[in-house]
């Protein structure tokens, strides 16, 4: 029996596990020999020694023992019972895209949007390295990886990266994405190094993602540093993280997590993008939810406070929440009160998700969310709207018209 077997429900966040060589693996010749082999760690059930070359086959040894561990008769006799209880590359499809489809069968989901794993933050810095030739060629390798991966059961939706680096670059990049079949364009959620993300050099990506039907989506991680690392030298021995290793954040990053997207949309909006692109969506994905209350809060008193004087909001026809709601649309955590943000920012502006297959998604995030959802007595059509119409409505056509039918 799957793990969701009441509803129809859409999951706004799952990844692939990237094997260690899957972007070179991608990349135009010009490029491959740059890329370095992933440092996967102890978190993520494999290690890594020694020089490059004996990296490589180290790890190609590995990868082959671990595919044909998940093709046993061992394995696969478990995984209905254990789809949310394995984690990373022990999970059921982390890496074989073939074995995706029964992950999302044995899950109970109609469809799931699809993220790296390991490289937002390295596509984040080769943008800001000023190497633009490094900068889109690892993004046209990371896009044609992903449809890869997403071509195996339309359910599975790709998320396309778009660099927003260069101008022209950035359009072509865009337009490229989407005749590689993106279901969502990929985009940091900080600023780029020379210009804001607001710039209407860069409205040729937004009118792409637009005429197209697209979203565009932020997700954890492609920002680079969360915070000052000075925060971490306090004194105190280092807790472990989610993993039990060193590799993710903790409570003190966690509290980092919205500056960047709060302050990327916050400019977008009084920038007058969503405005001339009212049809455009925004996801903001594993970036939580709980500060979009107090966030919409604070940019309506600052269009009280300064619309008199800024001529760019008084060219705005809408308020600022009013945008939120038209055109933006948040992942909460399963450790997030949903019921608490559904009454304060609205009911349309909440996803599910379930960050398969990492560990911070939790076992039963269902679970989670309805207590929260209980607590709150949020009605059963609101509760449809978290699960599903948001999700469709977010989407549009980069959900397949057949899944989009069923829903």
């Amino acid at each position: 029996m799957p793990y969701i077997t009441d509803r129809v429900v859409h999951d706004a966040d799952a990844h692939i596990m990237e094997t260690p060589t899957w972007l070179r693996d991608h990349a135009d010749p010009a490029i491959r020999d740059r890329i370095e082999p992933l440092p996967l760690t102890s978190g993520n059930e494999l290690r890594q020694t020694g020089d490059v070359e004996e990296q490589l086959a180290d790890l190609t040894a590995a990868f082959d023992r671990l595919a044909a561990k998940h093709a046993s008769e061992e394995y696969r006799a478990e995984e209905a019972h254990e789809i949310m209880l394995r984690k990373n590359f022990a999970a059921t499809g982390s890496f074989i895209a073939e074995d995706r489809v029964r992950a999302l069968d044995l899950i109970g989901v109609q469809s799931q949007l699809v993220f790296n794993t390991f490289h937002n933050s390295r596509l984040f810095a080769w943008e800001h390295s000023g190497d633009l030739e490094m900068a889109y060629g690892t993004a046209r390798a990371h896009n044609r990886g992903m449809a890869e991966f997403c071509s195996v059961d339309e359910r599975l939706l790709s998320t396309m990266y778009v660099p927003l680096a260069d101008f022209d670059r950035a359009a072509a990049m865009a337009d490229e994405a989407v005749h590689l079949g993106a279901a969502a364009l990929l985009i940091p959620s900080g600023c780029p190094a020379t210009h804001s993300p607001s710039h209407r050099s860069l409205d040729p990506v937004w009118a792409r993602a637009q005429e197209a039907g697209i979203p565009i989506v932020f997700h954890v991680g492609g920002t680079g540093e969360l915070i000052d690392s000075m925060y971490f030298q306090n004194g105190l021995p280092i807790p472990p993280d989610f993993h039990g290793g060193d590799e993710n954040f903790r409570c003190v990053d966690y509290m980092g997590i919205p500056g960047p997207p709060a302050q990327t949309l916050a400019t977008m909006l009084f920038d007058g993008v969503f405005e001339r692109f009212p049809d455009l969506r925004v996801g903001v994905i594993e970036q939580g939810a709980i500060w979009v209350p107090g966030w919409m809060r604070q940019m309506e008193s600052a269009f009280d406070a300064f619309h008199r004087h800024e001529e760019r909001l008084q060219q705005l026809s809408l308020r600022p929440s009013e945008y939120v709601s038209r055109q933006m649309r948040f992942t909460p955590y399963p450790t997030e009160d949903v019921g608490w943000i559904i009454e304060q920012a609205g009911p349309e502006t909440v996803l599910f998700s379930t960050d398969f297959p990492h560990v911070e998604g939790g076992r039963r995030p269902v679970e989670r969310f309805e207590a929260s959802l209980d607590a709150a007595g949020v009605s059963d059509d609101h509760r449809d709207r978290f699960y599903r119409r948001n999700f469709v409505e977010l989407m549009g056509h980069g959900l397949p018209s057949t899944l989009a039918a069923a829903s």
